[in-house]
């Protein structure tokens, strides 16, 4: 049976490829199961500095694959069960994971491939990338963390809006809100999206994941709360041994050469 996710490894880069093209990679259970075992495998490996998530074929990933109704599990197992042990362990691995993850999004990203791309920390797009908040469009309601990405990401009232009318978010307006970072040509996503990834890679590691550990909590806190798990954050930062090298580049005019530890 062809595995829904490959994973390979190059350039620190560590690329996961959703990869049931046929089904416009839509999640079943083994998907987010292969899915979050990669995302762990890649949070712990120390020659992967940087995540890479694409889709194969035409989508990114169009959400739960309505057509297999043994996952579907409409009217006799708990939909709130299968959010909490299939869906939101996927969505902490990207989130917990102290190196940065890029979302390539080349087509459709819909419902929970939605919330997927979201939880990402940085999202390149091609011409051809949608967003569909497309829970309502069946009467459920977001899940995977949408409700938290989503106004983070746009603003309250623009949140409410795309989540109650689950409307096609084509690429250009991605951007302009603040859904995506980036728009490059969709014959160059892939390359341009490693490229990004690969440069992310060379970068401080260990500062990129206490930086994420910040924000993250950050959002949620008061002024003075923030300020002293930032001085907390850099007393970490300072002891590690890219901040030395960091230093020392700087004094002799070089580039400096991060090891991400």
């Amino acid at each position: 049976m062809a595995e829904t996710v490959t994973y390979q490894k190059e350039s620190g880069v560590g690329i996961l490829t959703l990869n049931r093209p046929e089904v416009y990679n839509a999640f079943n259970g083994r998907m987010t199961q292969e899915l979050t075992a990669a995302l762990k495998e890649a949070s712990k490996d120390p020659d992967v500095r940087a995540v890479m998530i694409q889709g194969a074929g035409k989508a990114f990933c169009s959400g739960q694959d309505l057509n297999d109704r043994s996952d579907l599990h409409v009217g006799n197992l708990s939909l709130g069960d299968s959010v909490r042990t299939r869906y939101n362990p996927m969505i902490r691995a990207i989130t917990g994971m102290e190196k940065p993850v890029i979302a390539s999004v080349g087509g459709v990203a819909a419902g929970a491939g939605c919330s997927l791309a979201f939880a990402c920390d940085i999202r390149i797009v091609s011409e051809k990338a949608k967003f569909i908040e497309a829970f309502i469009r069946i009467g459920l309601v977001p899940d995977s963390g949408s409700s938290y990405f989503l106004p983070r990401l746009v603003g309250f009232g623009r949140a409410m809006e795309l989540l109650m009318t689950g409307r096609d978010i084509l690429a250009e307006e991605a951007v302009k809100i603040g859904l995506a970072n980036r728009l490059v040509s969709h014959e160059r996503l892939e390359e341009e999206s490693f490229e990004f990834a690969r440069k992310l890679a060379q970068a401080p590691t260990r500062a990129i994941g206490l930086t994420k550990r910040a924000l993250w909590r950050a959002v949620d806190s008061e002024l003075e709360e923030a300020l002293e798990y930032e001085a907390q954050m850099q007393e970490t930062a300072g002891k590690t041994e890219d901040f030395k090298e960091g230093v020392q580049a700087f004094t002799e005019k070089r580039v400096p050469e991060f090891r991400g530890k």
